[in-house]
């Protein structure tokens, strides 16, 4: 018997696999704990929201190709993003708003992709839309965890999908791109696994320029810091007053025994 043939989505994932975990590593080096607090994660929606505005509007500007297929109802997150940022950053976000350095460089590359060969972006959609329905749920129940959002679920569209579940929107994926992959060369198919890696590459630059970390990382160390000290002090002040209690209780038993 021959060996079974791998899917596209497989072999996307594998060719991946070690560039995936290291990016996997430094978002949690970077953001960490911080990823709860409500700047920081506007920042993380922030440098990302270019860049799936960018792949919606590639795929509706290709719909009539085979990359149409991957326009899949209720995936479509740039609506989602714009009503988070909005409720971080307030209803004028945009008047202010310019895409910086990394973001850039990042569209930039998309552009050339798209203007040299539009199939390639298929390696973005996969990847990124994936890494929202997975690792996105669980920033996201790290983020509704903390206290700053277990009161409200306003600010979460970005990871909330309506009328469809997250385990349907991933089987659809998977199955239009493997049928993609039934359409196109070998050749095709190996450019596009091997853009994968620019994939997380490119996600790095953008993940490091995640301002505000530093800020809430200290100032939650000065919060843990007052604790210790608060602890301290409170021992020290039980220590004391049991010291006290102790010399005094000795005390009595000295002058009740002169007496006796």
């Amino acid at each position: 018997m021959g060996e079974e043939k791998k899917l596209f989505s497989q072999e996307m994932r594998e060719i991946t696999r070690t560039i995936h975990n290291k990016s996997d590593t430094m978002v949690n080096a970077k953001l960490g704990v911080t990823m709860s607090d409500d700047s920081v994660w506007a920042e993380g929606l922030l440098v990302f929201y270019e860049v799936f505005k960018f792949l919606e509007e590639a795929l509706e500007r290709h719909k009539d190709s085979l990359i149409g297929d991957l326009l899949i109802p209720g995936m479509q997150r740039t609506r989602a993003f714009e009503e988070d940022l909005s409720h971080y950053l307030g209803q004028e976000w945009k008047q202010d708003y310019s895409v910086r350095p990394e973001v850039q460089n990042y569209l930039e590359h998309l552009r050339n992709l798209e203007e040299r060969q539009p199939y390639l972006l298929v390696a973005y959609v996969y990847h990124l839309y994936m890494g929202l329905f997975s690792g996105g749920q669980i920033l996201r129940a790290k983020k509704m965890m903390s206290l700053s959002s277990v009161s409200t679920s306003e600010g979460n569209n970005v990871t909330a999908y309506e009328n469809t579940t997250i385990g349907s929107l991933k089987k659809q994926l998977k199955g239009a791109i493997n049928e993609f992959a039934e359409n196109i060369d070998r050749e095709l198919r190996q450019e596009i696994l091997e853009e994968g890696i620019n994939v997380f590459k490119l996600n790095n630059t953008i993940i490091a320029s995640v301002k505000g970390v530093d800020e809430v990382l200290r100032r939650r160390l000065l919060k843990l810091l007052i604790a210790v000290i608060l602890l301290i002090i409170l021992f020290l002040f039980s220590w004391g007053y049991f010291r006290e209690e102790h010399s005094a209780s000795q005390q009595t038993d000295k002058i009740i025994n002169v007496e006796l």
